[in-house]
């Protein structure tokens, strides 16, 4: 398996794309900006998205994706999250105000895109890839994943803030190679990073006291205009492991 980071950052900017990962040629794990970056051929291959949660800068690119190539598929491009994501897709973004249904288009019978519920500890397997989603505590109904080749394993967090949950569920992964979590802000925001449920780096310091695994350890989300005081603050925690940044167009092979 082979992870293409697409967009990784909180917000946009030059050279700054929202989260947005590429597995392969035909898996997103979300769908923020960072999908702007392919082409349409790229596009048209991606059958299927997992959502880690509704906020929009993990899933401002699905529509504009179905709108650009849905057509040119002879399958529904799937949608997986969970029941209650994909009640707020439904009800707040498909639904003909902010954008068409892509569900009834363009019949029922042979729509562009399709809903899969999937529920947390659930596995996917597609073509001997398992994707599984794990847990994430955040202001709305969310998830990680758990993507396992496998030989070796790769686990995002997703957006989430303190969370003993992740930390039992990652450290039972034994071919665990990479872990990507979030830092939102820095510490001199950590009130509003415990207000909107991401992390700060001493939070950061405090979960990763729980991690049990020998991987690699990125830092995904940092906010805009604060990503070298948040990752200076990172570099100088006490312990191990001791995490890098994740960068645009960086590739992961597990």
């Amino acid at each position: 398996m082979k992870l293409r980071v697409l967009g990784c950052s909180g917000g946009i900017g030059v050279n700054l794309r929202t989260t947005s990962f590429l597995l392969d040629h035909d898996i997103l794990i979300d769908a923020g900006t960072g999908v702007g970056e392919l082409g349409l051929t790229e596009l048209a291959a991606i059958g299927h998205i997992f959502v880690t949660h509704s906020h929009l800068d993990h899933i401002a690119c699905i529509p504009l994706l179905l709108d650009s190539v849905g057509f040119m598929r002879d399958r529904p491009l799937t949608i997986y999250a969970t029941d209650e994501t994909l009640e707020i897709l439904k009800q707040h973004i498909f639904n003909w105000k902010i954008w068409p249904d892509f569900s009834v288009l363009p019949n029922a019978q042979r729509p562009v895109m399709r809903y899969q519920p999937i529920k947390l500890g659930e596995t996917v397997a597609l073509n001997g890839r398992r994707i599984t989603a794990i847990p994430a505590n955040h202001t709305v109904p969310a998830v990680g994943y758990h993507l396992d080749s496998g030989t070796a394993s790769l686990v995002f967090s997703g957006d989430t803030t303190t969370n003993d949950a992740l930390w039992e569920a990652v450290n039972k992964i034994e071919n665990l190679r990479y872990l990507i979590i979030e830092t939102a802000f820095p510490n001199s925001e950590k009130d509003l990073a415990i207000l909107s449920k991401h992390l700060c780096p001493s939070l950061l310091g405090e979960e990763l006291t729980k991690f049990k695994r020998d991987a690699e350890v990125f830092i995904t989300h940092l906010k805009p205009g604060e990503i070298e005081p948040t990752m200076r603050e990172i570099e100088n925690l006490a312990g191990r492991p001791h995490p890098g940044m994740l960068l645009n167009n960086q590739e992961f092979d597990f």
